[in-house]
């Protein structure tokens, strides 16, 4: 007698192979961080330091910082050490003043920093080699030291990240945050000691996915999302956002928590998610009339911040906080909402590797 075959299951789907499963390569560079992080400490300081003495010794007046995307945060939060730090007034270039419209100014004594993960952007490049032309002192902050940006620049630093094949920036991200600090740390003649707790710190953070993904449970079908911050979690705001953003489409919504009290409170709402990035510090201590107001709205508040933050809030992931310097933390406080946007997009059905209608090196002129 001829056995009967079992019957097909029709749900059951193909487990798909480690080189086909989405996010797969995202996953891998956020796990890299703790590493990077590392290596910036052990093998990139001594050189960081070597030309922060070079450019302190040349007394800029003003700094000018010049950035896209991801980069572009990473100079808003070096605008935020270079003025809190050190006293020296910072302002973000509008590049097209001279690469569109020619414009030419008097750059002597300013130092110009162009941070770019690739260093290819046409406009960087020109942007640069027109500041230097007119005076500047300039720096180049990239994950390429071969890059045409390096080349017109008269000082670089390599954040020394490791090829970044992902189209979302992580690992580049935090790289660049912890090599500009280091850099305003020896332009005022300090030697960075608070940046050593991070890469054991960070390694904690990302085995904590697991809460993240009960956290991105809560956004799978958002339609829209706010994240506000103050002080040095600003910048961590606005790339969380980009991320989310970029990955899993989410139209996501930075404000600073004074700007946020200045109109755009008025779209939050009890089913309107928002996140505050709440840094153990004085930028902590500025936002709390903006966390009181939101909670006073009903709005469903997720605290990425110190456990006291956290457990007035709807929801959130303790940081610790505890020890770390305010001026470092938010190379920790990316990391969770990196996971978030990782995880979110994954159950969206989406990929994060390859978001649509994005390069890896964007050509702006």
């Amino acid at each position: 007698m001829t056995a009967t075959p079992p019957d097909p299951q029709p749900d059951a789907q193909p487990v798909p192979a480690e080189s086909d499963r989405p996010g797969r390569i995202m996953a891998r560079e956020m796990a890299e961080q703790p590493a990077v992080l590392r290596r910036i400490l052990e093998e990139g300081a001594p050189r960081i330091q070597d030309v922060a003495q070079r450019v302190a010794a040349r007394k800029p007046r003003f700094v000018l910082l010049t950035a896209r995307g991801t980069s572009d945060n990473a100079a808003l939060y070096a605008k935020y050490l270079l003025e809190i730090r050190l006293g020296l007034p910072c302002g973000l270039t509008s590049m097209s003043t001279t690469t569109a419209y020619g414009a030419r100014p008097d750059l002597t004594d300013v130092l110009v920093i162009t941070v770019s993960q690739s260093g290819g952007s046409p406009d960087l490049v020109a942007s640069t080699r027109a500041a230097r032309e007119a005076g500047a002192i300039t720096l180049a902050v990239t994950n390429n030291p071969d890059s045409p940006l390096a080349a017109v620049s008269e000082y670089h630093l390599d954040i020394m990240a490791g090829p970044e094949k992902a189209l979302p920036a992580t690992k580049t991200y935090t790289a660049s945050l912890l090599a500009l600090y280091l850099f305003v740390e020896g332009l005022r003649g300090g030697d960075g000691a608070q940046a050593k707790v991070l890469p054991d710190l960070a390694e904690h953070l990302l085995a904590r996915q697991d809460e993240i993904r009960t956290l991105a449970s809560r956004y799978r079908f958002a339609e829209r999302m706010v994240i506000t911050s103050r002080g040095y979690g600003y910048p961590t705001a606005k790339e969380a956002a980009l991320k989310l953003m970029e990955t899993s489409y989410i139209p996501a919504l930075s404000y600073s928590g004074a700007d946020l009290l200045h109109g755009p409170l008025a779209m939050v709402d009890n089913i309107s998610p928002v996140i505050a990035v709440v840094t153990d510090g004085r930028g902590g201590a500025a936002l709390q009339p903006v966390l009181d107001r939101l909670r006073g709205r009903g709005a469903d508040l997720v605290v990425i911040g110190p456990r006291p933050q956290v457990e007035l809030a709807s929801a959130g992931f303790v940081l610790p906080t505890e020890g770390v310097a305010e001026e470092v933390q938010p190379i920790l406080e990316i990391l969770p909402l990196q996971l978030l946007a990782y995880e979110v997009t994954i159950a969206r059905g989406q990929d994060p590797d390859a978001p649509r209608a994005l390069a890896k090196v964007t050509e702006t002129r």
